[in-house]
C-alpha cells in the first residue's frame, strides 16, 4: 500500500466531517496563519493516526479526540514560543468569511475561548450533542467528572454572557 497519500475513503470522511475540525480550530488558533497551521497540522495527524482507527467509536468521535489532541499540542509549542501574552488581544473572532456568525454567536465564541483549553472541549462536544459517555472517551475524564465539570462550564458561561463579560478573569 503506498502511505504517500491519504486513503480515499479517510480523504471523504474528513471532507464529511470538516466541520469539527473547523470548531475546534476556531477556538484554539488566534490568527488566520495559526489556523492553517493547525489545520494542515490536524490533516496530518488524521492521516498518520487512521491506521489505528478500529471503529469502535464513530468517526467524528475519533476525529475530535484527533482534532483536540493536535489543538492542545500545537498551543503547547506556540505557548513554549510566546513568553509574554497581550491580554488586549488575547480575545480574537476569527475572521473566517465562509460563516458569519451572528452577534449571540460571536459573543458565546468569545467567552467560550477564555475559558481553560479542557473546559474548552467540553463545553464544545456538548454543544455538539456529545453525551457525558462519549465525552468521557474523548477526553479521558470520568463521566462523573464531565458532568460536573460541565455543570460549572455552563454556569460560567451564563454569568459572563449576561454581564457581557467575556474577557478572561480567572
Amino acid at each position: 500500500m503506498d502511505h504517500s497519500l491519504p486513503p480515499p475513503d479517510l480523504l471523504q470522511l474528513l471532507q464529511q466531517h470538516a466541520g469539527i475540525l473547523h470548531k475546534v480550530i476556531r477556538l484554539y488558533a488566534d490568527d488566520e496563519e495559526d489556523r492553517r497551521d493547525l489545520y494542515q497540522e490536524m490533516l496530518y495527524e488524521s492521516w498518520r493516526a487512521y491506521p489505528g482507527f478500529r471503529g469502535a467509536s464513530s468517526f467524528s468521535t475519533w476525529l475530535y479526540r484527533v482534532a483536540l489532541n493536535t489543538a492542545l499540542t500545537f498551543r503547547k509549542k506556540a505557548l513554549r514560543k510566546v513568553r509574554t501574552v497581550d491580554l488586549d488581544h488575547a480575545v480574537q473572532i476569527p475572521d473566517d468569511t465562509s460563516s458569519a456568525l451572528s452577534p449571540a454567536a460571536e459573543m458565546l465564541y468569545m467567552a467560550i475561548r477564555n475559558l481553560s483549553e479542557t473546559d474548552r472541549a467540553l463545553i464544545t462536544l456538548h454543544l455538539d450533542g456529545y453525551d457525558h459517555e462519549a465525552i468521557s472517551a474523548i477526553s479521558g475524564i470520568t463521566k462523573n467528572n464531565v458532568a460536573v465539570k460541565l455543570h460549572r462550564i455552563k454556569s460560567e458561561l451564563e454569568n459572563r454572557l449576561k454581564q457581557g463579560d467575556y474577557g478572561r478573569h480567572q
